[in-house]
């Protein structure tokens, strides 16, 4: 069984993860937990509480397969966990990481963007962390995914979905179905679908 933990604080964007989530517990069968600074409740930016199964403190990399940053405003605070030991940990046992939005502002900080294709929400967001992998930055609206990290801006769930999953060995026709389905708004020619 593919084993997944979410990083989730105060203020973390619901959107972001939820699908990937969702996704892959509810058709591929993954165990998802959820884990936050000393294992206490959180709100999401939208106003939805999550009790956590586990503290960020506590997390095992044993038999881990996923560890995913969800973004949110408290990435940017100066509260903000330091993940940095963990998620170099994480990369050192090749387990795959995926930072959303914010959450790539700590997969830079901790350095293991440096040698890979990555983006984020902006150039900029990512340019005041001190990281040294500016010249791999990608300045699309998708997800990237290079050497087992996915990055992706906060407005791209869908493309962050599939590049976790395909990095994963996930590709089927049905995933590719669902996915289509998700992301069919964004093929109206930029336009949003409005009813009247």
């Amino acid at each position: 069984m593919t084993r997944a933990i979410t990083i989730l604080t105060e203020n973390f964007a619901d959107w972001e993860t939820a699908l990937l989530n969702s996704t892959a517990r509810l058709y591929y069968g993954f165990y998802t937990q959820f884990a936050t600074p000393g294992g206490l409740p959180v709100t999401s930016s939208g106003g939805m509480l999550v009790t956590p199964q586990l503290a960020l403190e506590t997390i095992a990399l044993d038999a881990l397969d996923l560890l995913l940053v969800c973004g949110g405003s408290s990435w940017q605070g100066g509260k903000a966990p330091d993940l940095g030991p963990l998620l170099r940990a994480a990369r050192d046992r090749d387990i795959v990481l995926a930072g959303i939005c914010d959450g790539t502002r700590v997969l830079a900080q901790a350095g293991v963007l440096d040698n890979v294709r990555h983006t984020s929400n902006s150039a900029g967001n990512l340019a005041d962390t001190g990281y040294a992998g500016a010249a791999l930055y990608q300045d699309v609206p998708w997800a990237v995914a290079d050497q087992r990290i996915i990055t992706a801006p906060g407005t791209a769930p869908v493309s962050f979905t599939a590049q976790v999953l395909r990095t994963l060995g996930i590709a089927d026709e049905n995933l590719a179905s669902y996915l289509a389905m998700h992301g069919a708004e964004h093929g109206q020619q930029g336009r949003p679908h409005l009813v009247a």
